[in-house]
């Protein structure tokens, strides 16, 4: 099926990648009055942080003793939320053309076009994309009898045997949760070993659904599949165990849970200039070596580099005010938060009342 070319949407600035410093880019592009488009290739907002380490404590957030990941995502969301950014989540930019007016067309993954005067790359270490299955000839059934990371929510899954292929705490709940729902005819957990790597509770559940029968682990590899006579469709795996001899394994579904990996993906196609896979830029303005094109974070270096979160953040702030001289074409004044009523009334707060001497 050929996918739906849309129309270019015209805006200032687009923002591709939605960990913190991409996130706390949006914030400093909302205190120049600039809105942003932000993209990520994750169904939500967080980045590396979220994914890498949600749960584990961080110490060197300034003003923030102690939070996890999931928790500093958190805060910036809510401070990126009066600038109402616009949202293009699951989605991977394919295409970066700079055109000859200065604007930059960016083209997605999902059919979506945009033409932005400025574009801030947060990509981290590259865009978070599922880790797939090497079999040979199994590419062919995704997106209709393989999914990766997750389940389309109106897949209907009525009499079918669903196979949940992975070992870690996220395959774990969701071959709990199809099991527990009831959805499908029947379950099987299959990872290479009867051991999965999930909080106690979530494995405790496991036990007892497995012990009532609505759950079957399958202690064993993938090596090959089977199709039907015409090769349209998916029929059963071909699995081996340690110590056993191969041996098939029926599916409908099969749910591929083997967790994210990084890929720079096409920005090493965008001409831009780059050392050691990572952007240089300009650390007075954070620009790239094209005109409008900025990069922030872990996706850029220059001398002296730190990949920390909090050097991003002061990354975000210098490439936003260049970009706001950029556009308007001349100086920007410095204002204060604490002070500018022009910065309350784009955060949409109320100006502290006066104190009486």
């Amino acid at each position: 099926m050929t996918q739906a070319v849309h129309a270019a949407v015209e805006t200032d600035a687009v923002v591709i990648g939605a960990g913190p410093v991409g996130l706390f880019q949006v914030f400093q592009l909302g205190l120049q009055g600039i809105t942003a488009h932000l993209i990520d290739a994750l169904p939500h907002a967080g980045g590396q942080c979220a994914e890498l380490y949600g749960d584990k404590p961080i110490y060197d957030i300034p003003g923030v003793p102690v939070c996890t990941g999931r928790e500093l995502v958190d805060l910036l969301l809510r401070q990126v939320a009066p600038f109402k950014p616009h949202w293009h989540l699951n989605t991977l930019v394919s295409a970066l053309t700079p055109r000859s007016d200065g604007r930059v067309l960016l083209e997605t993954s999902t059919g979506v076009r945009l033409l932005a005067r400025c574009v801030f790359l947060a990509a981290g270490v590259g865009a978070f994309v599922p880790r797939t299955l090497k079999t040979a000839g199994i590419e062919r059934f995704t997106g209709t009898q393989l999914h990766y990371q997750s389940l389309p929510p109106d897949l209907d899954l009525a009499g079918r045997h669903v196979v949940v292929h992975g070992g870690d705490e996220a395959a774990v709940a969701h071959a709990v949760e199809l099991a527990g729902q009831g959805r499908a005819a029947r379950v099987s957990l299959l990872h290479r070993r009867d051991l999965f790597q999930a909080p106690d509770a979530l494995l405790q559940r496991l036990r007892q659904l497995r012990e009532a029968g609505r759950i079957a682990v399958e202690a064993a590899q993938i090596t090959g599949i089977i199709t039907s006579t015409a090769g349209k469709r998916l029929t059963a795996l071909q699995v081996v165990g340690a110590q056993e001899s191969p041996r098939t394994l029926p599916v409908d579904v099969l749910l591929a849970v083997l967790g994210l990996s990084p890929r720079l993906g096409p920005i090493a196609d965008w001409g831009l200039a780059m050392e050691r896979k990572q952007l240089v830029v300009d650390t007075g303005t954070f620009r790239t070596n094209v005109a409008g094109i900025y990069a922030v974070g872990d996706v850029n270096t220059y001398p002296g580099k730190r990949k920390l979160i909090l050097c991003g953040f002061h990354e975000a702030t210098l490439a936003a005010f260049a970009a706001a001289e950029a556009l308007k074409g001349g100086k920007v004044a410095l204002q204060y938060t604490t002070t500018s009523a022009r910065l309350h009334q784009l955060l949409g707060v109320a100006p502290a009342p006066a104190t009486q001497v």
